[in-house]
């Protein structure tokens, strides 16, 4: 050790005591438990002749785990020992007398070994992201950091044991069923979830009015509440209806429909409920978050309102608190409920590419949902007025009913030659 105190000009001075002064030590990350067992070592400046550095000390310091360093120059050297002057005072306990020597404060500071370093180093660069962070944590995290980090841990682990016995039990079905087995599961599970958001279908009918019965779209009460909306289109003349379309109030297929009204009072309320029913819920589908309860405004009757909040709307949570959302699985439903209400307004065949443009939907999502239905697809021009030059789909509905594919499945394989 003096040896390379020497190199570097400095001389070794072996203990915590200089000459007639004393060394006073203050640890900056913590107070020593046992001061017995530090040994100190004292290095001081060989340069006598510069006024500036002939006093200049270095102070060293091992334990167990660290090694520290002070000193009494530099930006590390506490400014205290420049403003005052401090004092050690020996008692002599035989002859009474104190001998005073002058002290000097040094601030011992943790030295990290240059090699431990670089060891690390070499290791550390070889860590991705994810794993630097996580050391980061398991050295200097809060205990709820590392709480999180151990949670994570062992839900990556369950998760790797989850997915190999997922794997295991994915090959050994494959195995039992075989391959078309569980391709033919698969197409009933999708008719099976496609059901969901179809009105209730009775495929024992013996006429299509009953396939898709009234009573299970509009109930009674429902029925009876709609009378008063509707007496807006059961009065409307024939002048009336042809400048609907420049005010924009109502969707194209009911204004298609406005034209044809019945002259019997009874057939012509019966149809103005149904088309204002109609109307109401394609105007609903275009919403997408509710935040009030009468999200159709007063003119419509709270039943109505109540109908369409608890039948058409899924429940989410955002922002701390519970909305009513028009999700694409709800959009599909009202769209199913559309179809089937507009079968019984029109003799059970309709314009399905004008109920589309009125829901805003892609003509393929509109065609799956109608041959979901059970409805025959069909093609012809379209009404006079709404596209007359250009064809159109038409949606029917007739027994027997035809069975129903769900699109996407596995497509036909060419042959390879």
């Amino acid at each position: 050790m003096a040896a390379a105190a020497d190199a570097a000009g400095w001389s070794y001075r072996g203990g915590p005591r200089d000459e007639q002064s004393a060394l006073l030590v203050h640890f900056s990350n913590g107070r020593l438990q046992n001061s017995e067992d530090m040994n100190f070592t004292l290095y001081k400046s060989k340069d006598t002749t510069n006024p500036r550095k002939k006093h200049r000390r270095i102070l060293t310091s091992e334990t167990e785990r660290l090694s520290y360093v002070g000193n009494n120059f530099g930006t590390s050297a506490l400014k205290c020992n420049s403003l005052c002057r401090y004092f050690v005072g020996v008692l002599d306990k035989d002859s009474g007398q104190m001998e005073v020597y002058n002290a000097e404060l040094f601030n011992m500071q943790p030295l990290l070994s240059d090699d431990v370093i670089e060891d690390d180093l070499s290791d550390y660069q070889s860590k991705s992201y994810r794993e630097k962070v996580d050391s980061c944590i398991e050295a200097f995290g809060s205990n709820k950091q590392k709480r999180a980090l151990n949670s994570r841990r062992m839900n990556q682990v369950g998760n790797e044991t989850l997915n190999m016995a997922v794997t295991r039990a994915a090959e050994n079905i494959i195995g039992a069923k075989g391959v078309a087995t569980l391709v033919s599961d698969a197409a009933q599970d999708d008719v099976e979830e496609v059901s969901l958001f179809l009105p209730p279908c009775h495929e024992e009918a013996d006429k299509p009015e009953n396939i898709y019965r009234f009573e299970d779209l509009i109930s009674s009460a429902e029925y009876e509440a709609l009378q008063a909306p509707a007496a807006a289109l059961t009065n409307l003349t024939s002048e009336e209806i042809l400048k609907k379309p420049e005010e924009e109030s109502l969707c194209s297929f009911v204004l298609e429909e406005l034209k044809s009204m019945p002259v019997d009072e009874s057939s012509r309320d019966h149809k103005a409920r149904c088309l204002w029913f109609l109307d109401t819920l394609i105007k609903f589908s275009y919403k997408k978050v509710i935040k009030k309860k009468c999200p159709m405004g007063p003119d419509c009757p709270r039943i109505i309102n109540k109908k369409l909040m608890k039948n058409f709307t899924a429940l989410t949570y955002n922002s701390g608190r519970i909305q009513n959302l028009i999700s694409a699985s709800m959009k599909a439903k009202i769209t199913a409920y559309v179809v089937a209400l507009a079968l019984h307004i029109n003799k059970f065949q309709i314009d399905l590419t004008l109920l589309q443009r009125d829901m805003k939907l892609h003509e393929t999502r509109m065609l799956d949902i109608a041959k979901a239905m059970r409805l025959k697809i069909s093609k012809k021009k379209g009404l006079s007025g709404l596209g007359a030059d250009e064809d159109h789909k038409f949606g029917t509905l007739s027994l027997p009913l035809p069975s129903f594919k769900p699109s996407g499945g596995q497509r036909k394989r060419k042959k390879m030659d």
